[in-house]
C-alpha cells in the first residue's frame, strides 16, 4: 500500500483535498482563458490562436452531433470538456492529485449533465410531449413497461458517465505510482500511456454528453443508426465512432 499512497504537497486543512485541486484546475483554466482573450486580435496568434483551434473543434462536434442549433450549449460542453481532461493529466504531475480519481467529482460532472439535459428536453419539446417519448413506439399494453425501463436507463446514465471517468482514472494513477515505486526508469511509458487514457476519457465523457443533449435537443430517436437513440451501448458506440472519425480527419 505505500506504493500507492502519495499524499499531494499542498494541503490546507479543512478542505478536502479533491476540491483544493478542483479550484486548482479552475484557477488554471480562468488564467488560460485571460491570457487567451487579454488582446484579441483579428489574426490570432500565440494562445489566442491556441484557444480558439480548440474550441473550434468542440464547435465543430456540436454542429456535427446537434446541429447549429447546438451551439447554444458551447459554454456548457466546452467547461466541462477542458475541466476533465485538466483534472485527468493533473494527476500525471509529481506532488499533485487528480480531482477526476475521486468520485465525488466525476458524480458531480456527470450530474450536470444529467439535469441540464434534461431541463433542454423539457424546455425544447414541453413536459408531457418529452415523457410520452420515454414509453417509445410500442404498443398500448406495453407502454407503461416500456417507460419504466426507459427512466431506469436515464437513471443509469449520470451514474455510468461518473463510474467510468472515475474508474479508468484513478486506476491510472494507482499504476502509475506502483510502477514509481517497482520500475522508474520505465516511467515514461507509462505516463505516456496515462497522458492518453486522459485525453481519451476526457472526450468520451464530452462526446457522450453530447449525445445526451442532442437527444433531449431533438427528440428521443429509436433508429440504430441515429446519434440520438438511448440505447447506452448505442450511444457509447456513437462516442468511439467520432472519436475514429477525428483522428482519420486530422490525418
Amino acid at each position: 500500500m505505500e506504493l500507492i499512497e502519495h499524499p499531494p504537497i499542498f494541503r490546507i486543512p479543512g478542505i478536502p483535498d479533491q476540491v483544493l485541486y478542483m479550484w486548482f484546475v479552475m484557477g488554471i483554466l480562468l488564467v488560460v482563458a485571460v491570457v487567451a482573450t487579454r488582446r484579441l486580435q483579428l489574426v490570432p496568434r500565440g494562445s489566442q490562436n491556441f484557444m480558439e483551434i480548440v474550441l473550434d473543434q468542440f464547435v465543430n462536434e456540436l454542429d456535427e452531433t446537434i446541429g447549429h442549433d447546438g451551439r447554444h450549449y458551447l459554454p456548457l460542453v466546452a467547461t466541462l470538456g477542458l475541466f476533465i481532461l485538466v483534472s485527468n493529466l493533473m494527476g500525471l504531475v509529481p506532488g499533485l492529485i487528480a480531482t477526476t480519481a475521486n468520485l465525488n467529482t466525476t458524480a458531480a460532472c456527470a450530474l450536470i449533465v444529467f439535469f441540464t439535459y434534461h431541463v433542454i428536453g423539457v424546455r425544447k419539446q414541453g413536459l408531457i410531449p418529452y415523457l410520452k417519448h420515454f414509453a417509445g413506439p410500442v404498443p398500448g399494453p406495453l407502454k407503461p413497461l416500456m417507460f419504466v425501463i426507459e427512466v431506469i436507463s436515464h437513471l443509469a446514465r449520470p451514474l455510468s458517465l461518473s463510474l467510468r471517468l472515475f474508474g479508468n482514472i484513478f486506476a491510472g494513477g494507482v499504476l502509475v505510482h506502483t510502477m514509481l515505486g517497482i520500475a522508474p526508469f520505465i516511467m515514461f511509458i507509462f505516463l505516456g500511456l496515462e497522458l492518453f487514457v486522459g485525453a481519451i476519457q476526457a472526450l468520451i465523457f464530452t462526446m457522450l454528453s453530447l449525445v445526451f443533449l442532442s437527444i433531449a435537443n431533438t427528440g428521443h430517436g429509436h433508429d440504430p443508426h441515429d446519434p440520438g437513440h438511448t440505447n447506452e451501448t448505442q450511444e457509447e458506440e456513437y462516442a468511439e465512432m467520432r472519436y475514429a472519425e477525428m483522428r482519420e480527419a486530422h490525418h
